[in-house]
């Protein structure tokens, strides 16, 4: 990755994001140091411009930003980098430098739906030994267009005679294999999310 430090006296700003949540957490500074020791660690390290030192981020609070991804702009002089954080980010206290809170997918179960998508995503390019999601993606898209039927079934089957608890079991199963098999396809639960956002639209007539 090439990073133009020189454009602007050899700094460019670091946009930090919580990899989770997609919050905006702070807005910080690096010099070419500061990114190699970012990349090095795990850990994200500033340029602190006042001090004009390096300053990892949690070293007295303890509240640390691990590195998810590190992402370069167009221009090559902006860094966007996603984290996991250990507590809140600002130096007041709040989650964010915006003073907003960053609610996380433990928070927000819904939020979990796109961590999930990641996760399957991953195993989908890897491809693990043991795995039960590799071995769905190798028997091919008809079986797993299959147990998203079958654990529709399983669902529909619970609604109806069965209780509240295992009907919320069958539907996390349908769920898991649908997101299995929208991978498959280059696709994500968030088009879905994209679709019925459309659908409550006033104006949304059907295909």
């Amino acid at each position: 990755m090439t990073i133009d430090f020189e454009k602007m006296g050899g700094l460019v700003p670091a946009i930090i994001q919580d990899a989770d949540t997609k919050n905006v957490l702070m807005l910080g500074y690096m010099n070419e140091e500061a990114y190699k020791k970012t990349v090095e660690s795990g850990l994200v390290t500033f340029y602190s411009r006042t001090r004009q030192t390096l300053w990892t981020k949690g070293e007295t609070s303890g509240n640390c930003l691990h590195v998810v991804s590190i992402k370069n702009d167009c221009d090559n002089d902006t860094l966007l980098i996603t984290v996991h954080p250990d507590g809140p980010v600002c130096h007041t206290g709040t989650d964010t430098c915006w003073g907003e809170e960053n609610k996380t997918a433990n928070d927000n179960p819904l939020l979990f739906l796109s961590e999930l998508s990641d996760f399957i995503e991953k195993r989908y390019k890897e491809m693990p030994e043991g795995s039960y999601t590799t071995s769905l993606f190798k028997d091919g898209l008809n079986r797993m267009a299959q147990k998203v039927g079958e654990e529709a079934l399983e669902l529909v089957i619970e609604a109806t005679n069965g209780t509240n608890d295992r009907m919320i079991y069958e539907g996390s199963d349908m769920l898991y294999h649908l997101i299995v098999l929208l991978t498959s396809k280059g696709m994500r639960i968030e088009d879905m999310a994209a679709e019925l956002r459309e659908r409550h639209n006033p104006g949304w007539k059907k295909h």
